[in-house]
């Protein structure tokens, strides 16, 4: 019976490091003007932050391409650790986000200056992305420099250190 206890009070130490303190940024609006961008056949989203809609497929990287909704709980909880991720890397790897299955544009504009988010979020509207992205979300997309997927991640991030080891091993992060 001790040892259960005790392996129960290593765990929940060990659970007890790994919550994920959330940074203490405010939300804003993003312009997309510095998404890098070629041609593209997808629909043009519009960007929260105004200027040009843009396409998905028209993305380059480094980057990660981020498809969340306001009302999807795991995309809430990956919100911390992307931050943390883009903290550390915003000069490597560009963040892009894409709100899907939204009531409004200015709802996604609200949740995102709630929730600190500091990166540029694209608007779809119409559903478009559902035929790239499919239907679930979270949806993580690692994008080369070419604009080749180069990693799909389906569900959350569950920390930093998961988005780190995936851009170092797809994208070269250092």
């Amino acid at each position: 019976m001790k040892k259960l206890s005790g392996l129960f009070v290593l765990l929940l130490a060990l659970t007890a490091c790994s919550s994920i303190e959330p940074i203490q940024v405010k939300g804003e609006v993003v312009s997309c003007a510095n998404i890098k961008v070629e041609s593209g056949t997808g629909a043009p989203l519009e960007c929260l932050g105004g200027g040009s809609a843009i396409a998905a497929d028209s993305i380059r990287g480094p980057a990660l391409i981020n498809v969340w909704g306001t009302w999807c709980e795991p995309c809430k909880q990956e919100l911390p650790h992307l931050a943390h991720f883009l903290a550390k890397y915003s000069d490597q790897v560009d963040l892009v986000g894409i709100a899907v299955e939204e009531k409004s544009m200015e709802s996604v504009r609200t949740f995102v200056q709630s929730h600190g988010i500091s990166w540029p979020i694209l608007y779809d509207a119409t559903g478009a992305t559902r035929g790239k992205f499919g239907m679930g979300v979270p949806v993580t997309w690692l994008v080369d420099e070419s604009g080749t997927v180069v990693y799909k991640k389906y569900g959350p991030f569950k920390s930093t250190e998961e988005i780190e080891l995936a851009a170092i091993k797809y994208l070269g992060v250092k």
